[in-house]
């Protein structure tokens, strides 16, 4: 490696280490921006609603050819976040600097739905087209790798001249790339894929309830890497890049399916498919998740939709209510950790009671939560009433 590209791996490492401070800078570029339960989670007020939403009440909808992304990074408008590559030439892209400088365990291209036009107020509706995963992180792994750099300048100016002032103010001025971004909350404008964030609420017999937590391992995971996170989170994706799996996995339930068995039981991502598609009929875990959901032992809601402003990361934000003896028997084999990080206990035990204190300590900036974690634990607090009957 050459020393710039030793010196890119460090500001990427800068991003998992300083990541919510660098939220909150980022989250201060856009003061017009409406927040989602006073965090540092960017939306619109359309994709808050007044009520929990069923997920069986969001519509999908598919855009075959959606409109060209107006603000994805190209080659030569993030040419100065690259490090040198030789002797091989410039990279050409963020991906491929990745790829080569500082590959994560679980890097793959992989289709993805994008995310077009969304509201959950009134009739709730996702509009969805066609992607790829380096599409979305060319840009959003780019704006948040500038921020880090010009962040960390500041602080070396501040220093030399010894002015004790911290890491000093960073504008979009400094930053060419977000600069040209414009609106985070633009979806169309850029390749905007989208996670389902679920919170997984067991609720006991008296009404009280608790959730596992996950710790996002940095050197397995491309986003947000040592930071807490509700479980499970994964890209809405199909089960494999096939037309037919793009066709039957078009299903945020099938998602979160997939996400309950990879996160909390620690199942493979590899399935067995024919012809590249799932037979969710003939899995047993899908078919007792769904007698669950269908029995109303288990009910799913979604409470947000929004946007890091640091990486852009645009998640929808779902809560699963399991009534606790459906969930001790379904996941009796909850695993300590799985392929992208580690199961959170405390005193012995994976589950974090779900209180206004551990609401506060996850939310208030003493614990290193991703920002829709944050949103999502605050969300779910203030409709707990609704979600937990």
């Amino acid at each position: 490696m050459t020393e710039t590209a030793e010196r890119w791996r460090q500001v990427r490492r800068l991003v998992n280490q300083d990541r919510l401070a660098l939220a909150a800078q980022a989250a201060r570029l856009y003061p017009g921006a409406s927040r989602a339960a006073g965090t540092d989670l960017l939306c619109r007020p359309e994709w808050l609603p007044a009520a929990p939403v069923e997920l069986a009440g969001i519509a999908l909808h598919w855009t075959a050819q959606p409109p060209a992304p107006r603000t994805d990074a190209t080659a030569a408008s993030a040419a100065h976040l690259l490090p040198q590559h030789a002797p091989g030439g410039p990279f050409a892209s963020y991906a491929a600097a990745v790829a080569v400088v500082d590959p994560p365990a679980l890097f793959q291209n992989r289709f993805c739905y994008r995310l077009l036009d969304a509201t959950l107020s009134g009739p709730a509706q996702l509009t969805m087209g066609p992607a790829r995963y380096f599409e979305a992180m060319n840009l959003g792994h780019a704006v948040a790798h500038e921020l880090a750099a010009a962040r960390d300048q500041a602080a070396a100016r501040d220093q030399a001249v010894d002015s004790g002032s911290g890491a000093g103010p960073v504008s979009l001025a400094d930053l060419p790339l977000r600069s040209a971004l414009g609106d985070p909350c633009a979806l169309s404008q850029r390749t905007t894929l989208t996670a389902v964030t679920t919170l997984t609420l067991r609720r006991a017999p008296d009404g009280t309830a608790s959730f596992p937590l996950h710790w996002r391992d940095p050197a397995r995971v491309n986003h947000a890497g040592g930071a807490y996170q509700v479980m499970p989170a994964g890209i809405f994706q199909p089960v494999t890049d096939g037309p037919a799996a793009q066709q039957a996995d078009f299903s945020l339930w099938r998602c979160m399916t997939r996400e309950f068995s990879e996160e909390l039981l620690g199942g493979s991502e590899d399935y067995p498919t024919r012809d590249g598609v799932l037979d969710y009929g003939q899995w047993p875990f899908a078919r007792q998740l769904a007698a669950a959901r269908d029995a109303g032992q288990l009910r799913v809601h979604c409470v947000g939709l929004g946007v890091d402003p640091l990486t852009l990361a645009t998640d929808l934000l779902t809560v699963a209510v399991f009534d606790s003896a459906v969930f001790d028997w379904l996941f009796r084999d909850l695993v300590t950790a799985n392929a992208e990080g580690r199961v959170v206990t405390e005193n012995g035990s994976a589950a974090i009671p779900f209180t206004a204190a551990t609401v506060t300590r996850f939310t208030g900036g003493a614990e290193p939560m991703q920002t829709a974690g944050a949103a999502l634990l605050r969300l779910a607090w203030q409709h707990r009433g609704a979600l937990l009957g």
